[in-house]
């Protein structure tokens, strides 16, 4: 084995670790922005746990945030609660930064 593969090997474990990174902060920024939503809605906190849940699975349905946007922006209107494209998006912000905090936080 060369210092060639070691380091070859090294940058391909960081990558690796670095992107199951990226997906669990993105997953925790969900649940946390799940939660911001279930409290604007009033949900109880087992409603609330299930759903920011479901906000979690629904970031499955295509690459990127528009189909978490989607689904709370749908779920809080249909509550009746008024909201906007940008309040959303300045909560996933938030929370991104938070569940960054928790993720570094908890390593």
């Amino acid at each position: 084995m060369t210092t060639f593969d070691d380091r070859e090997r090294a940058f391909e474990t960081k990558y690796a670790r670095d992107e199951e990174m990226a997906f669990r902060i993105v997953a925790r920024r969900n649940r946390l922005v799940g939660e911001w939503a279930a409290a604007l809605m009033k949900l109880t906190p087992e409603e609330a746990d299930a759903y920011s849940k479901a906000v979690v699975h629904a970031n499955f349905e295509e690459a990127g945030d528009g189909d978490v946007i989607r689904k709370l922006i749908g779920d809080l209107t249909a509550a009746g609660v008024e909201t906007s494209d940008a309040d959303i998006r300045r909560a996933l912000d938030d929370q991104t930064i938070e569940a960054r905090r928790q993720m570094m936080g908890s390593e």
